[in-house]
């Protein structure tokens, strides 16, 4: 590798350009547009306790500091990763004399909050309710799910987006220019970097620095280059979290809307994000009985066969047996009366319990069960035309009633 060793100096790049105002924020601007309800709690500070949810590099960190820079706040900073209880207390204790002494107010920034358990989100309640701290908090994480209801239950939250192609370009163009980084840096380098960081400024940012330190005045930046140097690039994907959930139901949705394209789409979003391609076929397998079911039966036998290819094949090879099942489930009839049957007949059988079976229907294998009349009038329907009869077979409370309709 050409170019001179990483300075021992330096403040990170993403640290020495941070915006320092909400003018020089970009992005989240249903947030913080004047007159948005979050934008103005800060111009007249009445910041209330919050979190901050949104994807990785998004500007949760920065637009806390903002905040309690724009309202006098003293800050303290802590992770949830490597801080407990006794970190909060030392914050509380020190908020409280900030405030009796100084009457400042402490904005408590707490990364990854989702990482608390339980009783350590349970401290903050008091400090919280009481006003000792504002307690802003950012987490990747749903807050539904990560947070505690009784935390919640006292927090505003503002869910935070993935920044825009366009916006991550403007980021890195102030970047070059606030940092006099030294390499020329083309438009189509700078488009595509942008479009390779999904969303990420952190991610921007740190290939900028790389770029500086380890490829010095390498001539104009191509986007081959700068593929090469972020090779290792994943996308953004997190098999336990939110957006694996959000990507398998895009795309059952879209197989059940017969969008074979978006389908196509989402298997290949799960197989590059390296999720498991069981998960990603046993969901299909589900797909195949509760929309397509007796409209097309075939669909349950191949998918059942591309579980049998994946297993025998492997990965990557497998890529296409997965493919052609996402585009025939979605090419399919579709049908969801099997599905219906389901839900009806488990309600009716939580309704009325267990209702006893016909006599006529019983084996009667001992002669003490065929004195209580077991098996008595049964017809064998071979002995029928077309083993056709007509006799009753459910509950006689449930004479009538039809769980399966097409």
């Amino acid at each position: 590798m050409k170019g001179k060793s990483p300075s021992k100096k330096s403040t990170p790049l993403a640290h020495e350009i941070r915006p320092e105002i909400l003018e020089e924020f970009f992005g989240q601007r249903h947030l913080l547009e004047v007159g948005m309800p979050l934008r103005a709690q800060i111009d007249e500070d009445e910041v209330n306790s919050m979190i901050l949810y949104g994807p990785p590099g998004c500007g949760k960190t920065t637009l806390a500091e903002i905040i309690a820079r724009k309202t006098k706040s003293h800050f303290q900073k802590i992770n949830a990763v490597d801080s407990g209880i006794a970190d909060m207390k030392e914050v509380v204790e020190n908020a409280k004399k900030d405030g009796e002494m100084f009457q400042q107010k402490t904005i408590l920034f707490i990364d990854e909050i989702h990482r608390f358990n339980k009783k350590q989100q349970d401290f903050l309640l008091p400090h919280v309710e009481n006003g000792t701290v504002i307690l802003i908090g950012a987490t990747t994480e749903n807050p539904s799910f990560a947070v505690t209801s009784a935390l919640l239950s006292r927090l505003e939250v503002h869910k935070m987006e993935m920044l825009t192609d366009e916006e991550i370009e403007e980021i890195i163009k102030r970047a070059i220019t606030k940092a006099q980084l030294k390499n020329p840096y083309p438009d189509s380098a700078v488009k595509f970097l942008a479009i390779l960081s999904q969303g990420d400024a952190r991610f921007a940012l740190n290939t900028l620095e790389k770029i500086e330190k380890f490829y010095p005045k390498e001539g104009n930046l191509s986007p081959k280059k700068i593929q090469d140097i972020v090779s290792n690039k994943k996308m953004m994907y997190d098999r336990d979290g939110e957006e694996h959930y959000n990507v398998i139901s895009a795309l059952h949705k879209s197989m059940r809307d017969s969008d074979e394209q978006a389908a196509v789409y989402y298997t290949m979003r799960m197989i590059e994000g390296g999720d498991d391609p069981l998960y990603i076929v046993r969901r299909m397998v589900r797909f195949a009985s509760e929309d397509i079911g007796l409209a097309d039966t075939h669909a349950l036998v191949l998918a059942i066969a591309t579980k049998e290819t994946v297993q025998f094949l492997g990965m990557p090879e497998a890529n296409t047996a997965i493919i052609e099942l996402a585009v025939y489930l979605s090419r399919a009839p579709k049908s969801n009366a099997c599905y219906e049957a389901v839900g009806k007949t488990s309600r009716m059988i939580r309704d009325t319990g267990a209702l006893p079976v016909p006599l006529h229907i019983r084996n009667a294998v001992t002669k003490l069960m065929k004195n209580w009349n077991y098996g008595k009038g049964y017809q064998y329907a071979h002995n029928y035309e077309n083993a056709k009869v007509d006799q009753k077979h459910l509950p006689e409370k449930l004479e009538g009633t039809k769980f399966f309709e097409e």
